[in-house]
């Protein structure tokens, strides 16, 4: 039984798929298969029920998976204790960011307190939507990630660091259109939103549901920091920051409808599992400081 077998049985629970595991912990979907099939010859029982196309639990999967937690979480303690007795801290920090702007994120400052503070430890992000950035920091594949979410995430440490406001954006060219309209209306209009596991697509869906109807979404962008440029040009309706949305209504690139206000926080979130790891302490106190 090794480390890296429990560490693949955490992951494949957790996400629910070897794929996705697979992402999560930078190896081949082969690998994982063949350390879970090596901890389950190990143990004697099988951890996963692979019928019907599904992988799920079996029961002496769900029985020993609070114990295999529990040991990657005291291997990362004595990693960290460890490191500790050598002196500094040393080792890469891998930050998980959701497709906004490094300014509203705070990212360079961030970059330079772990300069200060850690000069020997490797920084390194990483954009991705938000469902794969909470399936990468379950699966131990994040040191930490800022996520945005109308809801903390489930089964994580977080904290939440500001809240925030989206507008609903329309392009100049369509006002006539929504001069007479409602929600209706508004649900007609071209949209732009982020990929399905982005905040963005998941705050518009979440809004156009608590009035019955589905936005017209005719184009995705992976890169929601950048919705902006795509209402500017008259492309699509667009969720947009408060903070971008209404100097952009002052210098009439677009004009902001008044009835809609989408809430939404700005949250800190790192594995429970790695609460006491040096990195991950570090990297939070350095988040809550900046934030503070």
């Amino acid at each position: 039984m090794e480390l890296h077998q429990i560490r693949a049985f955490v992951t494949v629970a957790r996400v629910g798929n070897v794929t996705k595991a697979a992402d999560v912990l930078c190896v081949t979907q082969p690998a994982v298969t063949a350390q879970i099939k090596g901890l389950e010859s190990s143990l004697g029982v099988a951890l996963f029920d692979r019928s019907g196309g599904h992988i799920t639990l079996t029961r002496a999967g769900e029985k020993l998976l609070a114990l295999a937690a529990t040991l990657l979480a005291a291997a990362a303690e004595l990693k960290g204790m460890a490191r500790g007795m050598q002196g500094e801290l040393t080792g890469r920090i891998e930050i998980g960011l959701p497709g906004e702007t490094s300014d509203f994120l705070r990212t360079g400052a961030l970059s330079v307190a772990v300069q200060r503070d850690l000069p020997l430890v490797e920084l390194q992000t990483r954009t991705k939507p938000v469902g794969q950035l909470l399936d990468l920091v379950r699966g131990g594949g994040l040191t930490g990630a800022f996520i945005i979410s109308a809801n903390p995430p489930r089964d994580l440490q977080w904290t939440a660091l500001r809240s925030i406001g989206y507008r609903v954006a329309i392009p100049s060219r369509l006002a006539s259109e929504m001069q007479r309209g409602g929600w209706r209306v508004l649900a007609s209009l071209p949209w732009v939103s982020g990929v399905v596991e982005s905040h963005i697509h998941q705050l518009l869906r979440n809004h156009f549901e608590q009035q019955g109807l589905e936005p017209n979404v005719v184009m995705r962008s992976e890169d929601t920091s950048t919705l902006e440029s795509f209402v500017r040009a008259g492309t699509a309706c667009a969720l947009l920051r408060e903070e971008v949305a209404i100097p952009g209504v002052e210098r009439n690139e677009w004009f902001v409808w008044g009835h809609a206000r989408v809430e939404a926080q700005l949250y800190f979130c790192s594995s429970s599992d790695l609460a006491s790891d040096p990195l991950v302490v570090a990297l939070s106190s350095a988040v809550h400081a900046l934030w503070r």
